[in-house]
């Protein structure tokens, strides 16, 4: 059936029908009063997403351009750099320092474990020359389902009291607890697709005064993405570069929704959800990829055996028009991965969490009982 398609994977993740509405009204000019007024709006709603009185600057990139400026413009060549890397997205923050001439170190973790933050807090007290200059983090992980301790590790890179701590929350913020200004973190990246409930297409650096005086004597390569740039203009409520005036439209009406809610609902949402998918998950014989105590609030990854992870969400996709995501690099066809971030709730749940049962069954996978996902989903939420 054309237009059924439901999307269950960490981004894009699905719209609102009143962000879509708000994006389909005729563009107005960038440089306009009326845009300016939208600006300003935005601006104020995104410190209170991000808990901060601190910059929060909107860019035209994806997740990945912001997290690429949240790195070039507090660094300079050479400059030493702890990343973690414990699933795609923390490799590749490695990739792009490496790309900028940096020198990075790595704390490691096999895939689908979180981050132990005492293997930074031993590599930040060996720095006694303070020659780190910045931590950087993937908060959820969202190539494997899980959710490293953000707020440990960033106390360790504190007590280095020179490091900076940049950190990617493309798929936590808007659906975890980042308060900025109480952790005291100094560069945090976002993207549209995700919590926002936005098309992919605008990305968000919220910035420490901390950082901004390292951006003083920076010297890494930098124009389109020079965040200071983006400082000067958000002070006057535009941009230094043409935005895409229709997703503010939706940025607009995002943040209105967001607001309506309420950051503890929200956020209570979101755990509620991810308890309730691992629960299904679980009463359909279906081993997790990610532990218990380190769950991605964005994402639940599952590891079938017996079949191939691949032809569930074939299935899926095929008959129920059912997105789901797969596993990337070596965890191809090993793991899909159950969206639940951003514009979801309980009655998407359900419909995706009947259709896996009825996939299991066509595909003959072993174990399954029909009703027993829909049935541990749904007591999780009557509990809640």
């Amino acid at each position: 059936m054309d237009d059924k398609l439901m999307l269950m994977i960490p981004g894009p993740t699905p719209v609102p029908e009143q962000v879509l509405l708000a994006m389909a009204k005729h563009p107005i000019g960038h440089r306009s009063g009326d845009f300016s007024k939208i600006m300003a709006e935005v601006t104020e709603n995104l410190k209170w997403l991000h808990q901060t009185q601190n910059d929060v600057l909107t860019l035209t990139v994806s997740g990945t351009g912001a997290m690429e400026a949240g790195i070039i413009n507090f660094l300079s060549p050479g400059d030493r750099v702890l990343v973690g890397c414990n699933g795609k997205f923390g490799e590749r923050w490695a990739e792009v320092s490496k790309a900028y001439g940096l020198q990075v170190d790595t704390v490691t973790a096999d895939w689908g474990q979180p981050l132990d933050p005492e293997q930074f807090r031993q590599q930040l007290e060996a720095d006694t020359a303070k020659t780190i200059k910045a931590v950087i983090i993937t908060h959820s992980e969202t190539s494997t389902g899980v959710i490293n301790d953000l707020e440990t590790i960033n106390r360790h890179v504190k007590a280095h009291g020179e490091a900076l701590i940049i950190v990617d929350t493309v798929t936590s913020l808007g659906a975890y607890n980042v308060p900025v200004d109480a952790w005291g973190l100094d560069v945090v990246a976002s993207g549209s697709q995700k919590g926002y409930m936005l098309p992919p297409g605008l990305g968000f650096v919220a910035v420490s005064p901390k950082a901004w005086q390292a951006y003083a004597t920076a010297k890494l390569p930098r124009f389109y993405l020079d965040l200071g740039k983006y400082k000067k203009d958000a002070a006057k409520n535009t941009t230094p570069f043409t935005p895409p005036v229709n997703l503010f439209f939706g940025l607009q009406a995002a943040l209105r929704m967001m607001q309506a809610e309420g950051l503890e609902n929200i956020f209570a949402r979101h755990q509620r959800l991810t308890q309730a998918t691992r629960a299904a998950v679980k009463a359909l014989g279906l081993p997790l990829f990610a532990p218990d105590g380190a769950a991605s609030p964005a994402i639940t990854a599952v590891a079938p055996e017996g079949v191939d992870a691949e032809k569930i969400r074939s299935v899926m996709r095929k008959q129920f028009d059912i997105a789901l995501a797969g596993g990337q690099d070596h965890l191809k066809g090993k793991i899909f991965r159950i969206g639940h971030l951003g514009f979801v709730g309980e009655r998407d749940i359900l419909t995706a969490i009947a259709a896996l049962e009825a996939t299991l069954q066509e595909l003959n996978y072993a174990g399954v009982s029909s009703g027993a996902g829909v049935a541990a989903a749904a007591k999780v939420f009557a509990s809640s």
